[in-house]
Order: structure tokens, then C-alpha cells, then sequence
């Protein structure tokens, strides 16, 4: 008598309920496999034997066993990351760079029958491009300009990728920065010393501009005492003019005798205003006697014979006393 496994006797213990659910499950998984599903966002090829690629679009598609072959593509935006990659810039410095690279299928069937495994391989040329290129710029320039540095790898690895079927969408640096502190000590006394010559720099220049300050400051004020001093002497000769034709008869043509009397007379004009002025002040003792209104054809203020008289009365007593000693 043939012993049967325990599947068989379970199979065998089963109700009538079970047995068409059973069966129900077969045929619904049968007909499953005549069928096929391409998602929203993912582009279908479907292969007959192995060859004649058919583009499938979302939605339920035919699949036959054995017959068909059915490869599914993302067309979505996708990102790699590259992480920890060291490398050295164009001035040696050991730096560690990580980023981010975004790319997107654009021809799905390149995509799929031109590369084994196009996502694999977007990683791999993301990584030697990101070296290649941080090796082509020195570190302060990566530093200052990293959008520029983004640009440069956005245009590299997109010609690489490209014949495959697959678009870079954009390439970003996320870190930065040198592999060892020993390297990170000496960068910032490197940039420190530079920032000192910038200042010393700027302190030069900022000293050139005072200099150039002081200089137009001279030169525009020589001008003013220039432009003053020939205003003076414009307003001179005008009055000049004036008082001689007043002086004589000609009003248009005046002989050179009347403009010397007319210079000498506004000469005593501006002598008069000095030692008025002197008059007026605090602290000193200078008197005026007479009366210019009542001379006429004379000097009004005879300044020398007045000093004169002053000495002859400071000598006086002097002399008296020199009389006694001789009696």
C-alpha cells in the first residue's frame, strides 16, 4: 500500500469550498500571466524571443509566457548621490567633495538596449567626472565660485551620458572642504595672510586718496586766492577809472598824471580805513587829531610827523636833566 505525503492528505482532507477557491486562484494567476503592467512614469519594451522591441505605454499591456519579454524604464527625475569622494585641486590641496547628480531618461530605448545598467553607470562617470573636474580648478576658486564649478560638471557629464539615452538635469556640490586639519590649519593661515595684504592695500590706497584730497584742496583754494586777488585788482583799477575821470575833463580818455593822482588817492583812502580800523580796536593807543573835512590839497593824517612829535616829547625831560647836572 502506497504511503501518501502529508500535502496529498491535506489536499484530500479539503471541503468543496476549498477546492473551487483552489482552482479559482489557478485560473486567475493563469490569466495574470497573459497580462502585464507598466506603471505611470515608467516607459515598456517588449520583446518577442528576445528581439523586435514594442514600446509599451502605462496602462495593461499583453504579455505571453515564454514569448514575450517585458523590460520597464523610469523616465522620472532621478538623483545619485556621490559621497566622501577625496580628490586634489589644481594647487594639490587634499579635499573631500560630495554632491548630488540629477538626470532623467529622455530615450527610454537607448536607455535600455545601450547600457547594461544605465543607473549604475550614471554613478560611475558622476564620480570620475567630479574628480576629473575638482582637479582642474584651484581651491579658492572652488570656494568663491562653486556655481561655476556646478556648470562644469552639468556640461561634462551630460556629453557622457547623452548617448545613452539619458539627460543631466543639473549637478550640485553639497560639502566641501579639506581632507585633514592639519591641511584645513595651514589654509586658514594662508587666507588670513591674504586678507592682511588686501587690508594693507586698501590702507595704501585709502592714503593716496587723502593725499590726492589734499592736493585738490590746495589747487582749489591757490585757484579762489587767484580768482580773489584778480578781482581785487579789477575792482582797483575800476575805481581807479572812476575817480580819474572824475578828476579831470576827458570822461573816455585819461592822461597818466590823473590816474596817478587818482591810484595815490585811493591809496590814502585804504590807508585811512587801515588805521581806523586799528582805532576802533581794543588795546592800543593810537589817537587821530584834526579833522580830514577841514584840510584841503594836504595829507588829512600826517602819520610820520606824528611819530615824530611823539619821540621829540618822550626826549624832553631827558634834556631838562642833562641842564641841571651841567649848572
Amino acid at each position: 500500500m502506497q504511503r501518501l505525503t502529508r500535502p496529498a492528505l491535506a489536499t484530500l482532507r479539503q471541503t468543496p469550498r476549498q477546492a473551487n477557491t483552489v482552482s479559482s486562484t489557478l485560473r486567475l494567476n493563469a490569466v495574470r500571466s497573459f497580462f502585464t503592467i507598466v506603471h505611470q512614469g515608467h516607459e515598456g519594451w517588449r520583446l518577442a524571443f528576445g528581439r523586435d522591441p514594442v514600446r509599451l505605454d502605462p496602462g495593461l499591456r499583453l504579455k505571453i509566457p515564454l514569448y514575450h519579454t517585458v523590460q520597464e524604464v523610469d523616465i522620472r527625475e532621478k538623483s545619485v548621490n556621490i559621497s566622501a569622494l577625496e580628490g586634489f585641486t589644481s594647487d594639490n590641496v587634499p579635499v573631500l567633495v560630495s554632491g548630488s547628480l540629477f538626470f532623467k531618461v529622455g530615450d527610454s530605448y537607448d536607455a535600455c538596449f545601450k547600457v547594461d545598467d544605465y543607473e549604475r553607470s550614471v554613478a560611475a562617470i558622476g564620480t570620475s567626472a567630479t574628480r576629473s573636474i575638482i582637479g582642474s580648478f584651484a581651491y579658492d576658486e572652488i570656494i568663491g565660485d562653486r556655481n561655476n564649478v556646478n556648470a562644469r560638471l552639468h556640461e561634462i557629464i551630460g556629453k557622457s551620458i547623452s548617448q545613452w539615452g539619458v539627460e543631466c538635469t543639473r549637478f550640485e556640490i553639497q560639502t566641501f572642504k579639506p581632507a585633514n586639519q592639519g591641511v584645513e590649519r595651514q589654509l586658514e593661515l594662508q587666507m588670513q595672510a591674504e586678507r592682511e595684504r588686501r587690508k594693507q592695500i586698501l590702507d595704501t590706497q585709502a592714503l593716496v586718496n587723502v593725499a590726492e584730497g589734499h592736493k585738490q584742496k590746495t589747487i582749489l583754494a591757490s585757484e579762489g586766492e587767484l580768482q580773489a586777488s584778480e578781482n581785487v585788482a579789477k575792482a582797483l583799477a575800476n575805481q581807479v577809472r572812476l575817480v580819474a575821470n572824475a578828476l579831470g575833463d576827458d570822461t573816455d580818455n585819461s592822461s597818466p598824471e590823473i590816474r596817478e593822482k587818482a591810484l595815490s588817492a585811493l591809496l590814502e583812502l585804504k590807508k585811512l580805513e587801515q588805521l581806523r580800523a586799528i582805532a576802533e580796536g581794543q588795546g592800543n593807543a593810537t589817537y587821530f587829531f584834526g579833522d580830514a573835512t577841514r584840510t584841503s590839497g594836504r595829507d588829512a593824517y600826517d602819520v610820520e610827523n606824528m611819530e615824530k612829535w611823539k619821540r621829540t616829547m618822550g626826549t624832553k625831560p631827558d634834556a631838562r636833566v642833562a641842564k641841571a647836572d651841567v649848572v
